[in-house]
């Protein structure tokens, strides 16, 4: 059979120029897969597959042909294209109606509080004004008698018996799903999830969305982290059996352990992997390419993700990232924060994550807001049938028991080594540096002896001010400056870099960096210094030295020289100061740090955690959520709630090459920066084109020393910014 109306087009030329029936066909397909792997019954499988079909068929309306083709031309009247496929629900059973009604009202817009007022409710508040004049049916239902037609043909075509639908019925039913959504109960639509997830991934693919079908939703092949050859007793937790009937896990061992390789061991299903930063995501997704076999198996997800496939074969692959049906996926704990904040998207993130693994691995939950963000995801998650992996090697006993109450200690599977295993682990002598100047000596020393020397800065500007003089001192050693405000495509450059130049090649270096470099990062230096921190990061940044184990690495020691905190607290930014001092204090000063010890240390230094209230903006209480179904929150709740407001900004030079460029070239032309450094400098900015970025001047980014602030003014520029 010919697929009718080829003239009806559900995507712009920009798109893909997909017509209305093959986008209808490969949202379908999505939504079925989607279906089949969440084990739906008969009936549930005939809304799926109403909703995946009808939920485009407004785009047959001309007002949205003629937007198609002209999508530069401002039109006023607010037509939606998922309202005016509200008109063909009267073909849909009466038993299934209130379930396609959801897949399809609100799959791009919250039925009521719409950012853009473009929400059914919104609409009908702003236009009827409790009238029910039919202004807002009007403006959907349009030439009913062109475009209905259309429709039919293409309903019939997926074999959908059709029958004229009066203008009467229709208004009658556009206006009960006006009531309907007013008077939805507050709760979690799970019927929009899953036409939002099959939507934004046959969108993301068009016509290749069959073949990303064939390796989504399936189970990751995880075997080489089973195979009993890798098993070895430097590895304390590769030799413990993981099949043991409880469904969580919370594992405490030292970095170097096999943490990873044991989570892994304890998964059943799909796997989320969190982690706190870019750099260790980077490094883990790396990891779990070369072990988990399967197109597409490993997915990434982060502000910068897709700049770590540029070796990928095609656009696909690059598209997916984001998308549903990761068989594992690498990501952050603020990427998974929608579904306890009831953001955009949170109904397809549970739609994705219900039922499967999830690794929570190394986090740093430290702060009032970040931990009290975490535990609440732990709360929906467990809510959701999800099997709940933690691991970590720096957690207060506090926290771990907040965590146990949560997964309940009869159903969590908890690990810990021995203190004769503790000891093995026993690899640095700590030193406390009374001042920053003190650093030279140290590196002196070092050099002379051949040794790789990493030095970490709590702050971005200290580091640059720092490695400027460690290149004058010793400008004929081999040396890198590593922080998060280089562009994207740059710092991936120097992460591969460090890990493959100045890691593995023999002889002295010195690597300058940031937090950056604390979490995941296989690389195993000699000496560190560092500037105090809180506890918990100064761990983390010592797995970074000594951190190869064999036979001929065990009981050898390996220097970390601490700095002492300044008594000016604007010092210790971005972190606490008073927490950084008594992490300071509780340090062993010319003495090993004993592993064994490291938990009574890590207690008395975060001994008091009260978790901050974040209940005003959370969605997700008493297990529940406390929102209205087919609603969410602004985005803007979630960044105000963590204090992140991100921003990123571009060289002068490449104003004009950006706004011309993909997505990916845009990516890594990008520098990141917290909004309040750049956002207040009077700087222009890239307006209606990627993220909007600042334009920073040619002269504050050094391709040695990434982005400097202090350089950063409109004073700078020169005079073609204005062109």
């Amino acid at each position: 059979m010919n697929k009718p109306c080829p003239h009806l087009m559900a995507k712009s030329a920009e798109q893909g120029n997909v017509t209305l029936v093959d986008h209808t066909e490969h949202v379908l397909a999505a939504a079925e897969k989607i279906a089949d792997y969440l084990k739906l019954d008969e009936r549930d499988k005939a809304v799926v597959r109403w909703g995946a079909i009808l939920h485009d068929m407004g785009k047959a309306n001309p007002i949205f042909q003629y937007r198609l083709t002209h999508r530069r031309e401002r039109i006023d009247d607010p037509y939606r294209h998922e309202l005016g496929s509200l008109f063909f629900v009267p073909l849909v059973p009466p038993e299934l109606r209130n379930d396609v009604i959801d897949m399809i009202v609100a799959h791009h817009r919250s039925s009521e509080g719409d950012a853009r007022k473009q929400g059914i409710a919104d609409l009908d508040e702003e236009y009827e004004r409790k009238d029910r004049g039919g202004k807002v049916f009007e403006m959907h239902f349009g030439n009913w008698d062109e475009w209905s037609k259309d429709v039919y043909s293409i309903l019939e075509y997926f074999d959908i018996e059709t029958r004229p639908i009066s203008r009467d019925e229709a208004f009658v039913t556009f206006y009960d799903t006006v009531d309907y959504c007013k008077s939805k109960p507050d709760g979690y639509s799970f019927w929009k999830g899953l036409l939002v997830s099959a939507d934004h991934l046959a969108s993301s693919v068009n016509e290749k969305i069959y073949a990303v079908l064939e390796d989504s939703f399936v189970h990751p092949d995880l075997s080489w982290y089973h195979d009993p050859h890798r098993k070895s007793t430097l590895y304390p937790l590769s030799v413990i059996d993981t099949n043991d009937p409880r469904k969580h896990t919370l594992v405490t061992a030292p970095t170097g352990a096999g943490k990873t390789d044991f989570l892994l061991r304890r998964c059943k299903g799909r796997v989320f992997y969190l982690l706190p930063f870019q750099a260790s995501i980077n490094a883990m997704f790396e990891r779990f390419q070369s072990t988990v076999p399967g197109t597409n198996a490993v997915r990434i997800l982060h502000a910068a993700s897709r700049l770590i496939l540029a070796s990928a074969d095609n656009w696909a692959e690059k598209a997916i990232q984001d998308k549903a049906g990761a068989p594992l996926k690498v990501l952050t704990p603020y990427q998974v924060a929608s579904i306890a904040f009831g953001t955009k998207g949170f109904e397809s993130m549970l739609i994705d994550m219900q039922g499967c693994d999830v690794i929570l691995d190394e986090i740093h939950t430290y702060t009032d807001i970040s931990r009290a963000i975490v535990l609440r995801i732990i709360e929906v998650l467990r809510q959701y049938d999800c099997r709940i992996h933690v691991g970590t090697a720096t957690m207060p006993t506090e926290l771990k028991q907040k965590v146990l109450l949560l997964l309940g200690e009869k159903d969590t599977f908890e690990v810990t080594l021995p203190q004769k295993q503790l000891d093995t682990f026993d690899r640095h002598v700590v030193h406390k540096l009374p001042d920053a100047e003190s650093t030279f000596a140290v590196i002196d020393e070092a050099l002379v002896k051949g040794e790789k020397v990493l030095i970490v800065m709590n702050q971005v500007k200290r580091a640059q001010e720092l490695f400027e003089r460690i290149n004058d001192v010793y400008s004929d050693m081999p040396s890198m400056l590593i922080h998060s405000r280089f562009m994207r495509g740059h710092r991936a450059a120097l992460e591969k870099q460090l890990k493959e130049d100045f890691d593995q090649n023999p002889g002295p270096c010195i690597v300058v960096s940031t937090q950056v470099v604390e979490v995941s990062l296989d690389i195993s230096f000699d000496v560190m210094i560092t500037e105090a921190a809180p506890l918990d990061s100064l761990i983390q940044r010592f797995g970074r030295i000594n951190r190869r184990r064999n036979a001929d690495t065990l009981h050898k020691y390996k220097p970390v020289y601490v700095i002492a905190p300044s008594e000016n607290a604007r010092e210790s930014r971005p972190y606490d100061h008073e927490l950084v001092q008594r992490s300071y204090a509780a340090l062993p000063d010319g003495d090993v740090l004993h592993e064994r010890e490291t938990q009574q240390l890590i207690d008395s230094v975060f001994h008091n955690i009260n978790e901050a209230s974040i209940d005003l903006m959370s969605a997700f209480r008493d297990g529940r959520f406390l929102q209205k179904e087919l609603t969410h929150q602004s985005r803007s709740v979630l960044l105000d709630v963590m204090e992140i407001e991100t921003a990123s900004c571009i060289r002068q030079d490449d104003k004009y090459t950006y706004q011309k460029s993909t997505f990916e070239q845009r990516a890594n032309l990008e520098i990141p920066v917290p909004f309040k450094s750049i956002g207040y400098r009077g700087l222009e900015q890239v307006k209606q084109h990627g993220t909007n970025p600042f334009i920073v001047p040619d002269e504050a980014y050094d391709s040695i020393l990434g982005l400097q602030l202090d350089k950063a003014s409109s004073e700078n520029y020169s005079a073609s910014v204005m062109i």
